[in-house]
């Protein structure tokens, strides 16, 4: 088991101090495992699609695809009640968990959840009276904010284009993230994100090499080439070592981004993480 680098009261103590140095401007990032992500700047706190439980590996224990754990986690969700905005780029449990989502809304009263406008139903049947009216659905190209802070959705193909798939553009002070969700490569995905001056792109890295069974994802040689296609000003890689049927190295990722130039960095789980602003 994948040990995080800070866990439990050591992660929250490290978030608490970056929350507090705001007049820096930077942005800070902790990697919470698959295409978990917490950021802070200026003392608020945005986290892209948490899986923070073990729903899956009590789903598949003793079928055919068991979902070993390979990282352990890295912080309960009942006590992230500093965050007041979640994304949820699709339903998949690793992307939309009940279990995680509902821990959160339970320790913060006025937590958002920004998800594609097509998941509304699910998310209604999956969390009950606890999505309430903490919902904030976007469709392609429609945008909002949330406690200063800018979305806009955009499309995804995990492995075929569909409404119920999205990512997310985020605007955070003077940043502008790029949070792909589940997506392969499609025609004209690089021409609408290049004109968003994107500054990080988190990024799918376990799919579609053709040795392996597991499609619906970039893999590392496209992530790599992604960021750099749409300018973006540093990339990092996501999707790997949660579950043991389903992760990959990123060195082919590594080795790509270096030798198109691409700024790449390949974070530690519960590792904080910072870019300085732009």
């Amino acid at each position: 088991m994948i040990q995080p680098v800070l866990q439990d009261d050591a992660f929250l103590a490290d978030v608490a101090l970056a929350r507090a140095d705001a007049a820096s401007r930077r942005l800070f990032v902790w990697w919470l495992g698959q295409s978990g992500f917490l950021t802070c700047h200026d003392g608020e706190c945005l986290l892209f699609d948490p899986y923070l439980s073990n729903a899956l590996t009590r789903k598949y224990a003793g079928t055919d695809k068991p979902h070993v754990r390979m990282t352990a986690r890295v912080i309960d969700p009942a006590r992230l009640d500093f965050v007041r905005v979640v994304t949820s780029s699709h339903t998949h449990t690793d992307h939309f968990d009940p279990e995680t989502l509902g821990a959160i809304f339970a320790a913060a009263a006025d937590t958002k959840l920004v998800l594609p406008a097509a998941n509304v139903g699910v998310a209604t049947q999956r969390l009950g009276a606890a999505a309430g009216t903490r919902l904030v659905p976007l469709a392609d190209g429609e945008r909002a904010t949330v406690g200063g802070i800018g979305f806009e959705a955009v499309p995804a193909a995990h492995e075929e284009r569909s409404p119920e798939f999205a990512g997310f553009v985020v605007t955070v002070g003077p940043f502008r993230i790029y949070h792909s969700g589940d997506t392969v490569l499609f025609p004209g995905l690089e021409e609408r994100l290049r004109p968003l001056a994107i500054d990080l792109a988190f990024l799918p890295i376990n799919g579609r090499a053709p040795e392996r069974r597991v499609a619906g994802n970039l893999n590392g040689i496209e992530a790599a080439r992604l960021a750099h296609a749409i300018g973006a000003r540093w990339v990092v890689p996501c999707h790997y070592e949660m579950f043991e049927f389903n992760t990959a190295s990123p060195a082919a990722f590594v080795t790509e981004c270096t030798r198109l130039g691409q700024r790449h960095a390949v974070l530690r789980a519960g590792a904080r993480w910072q870019l300085p602003a732009p």
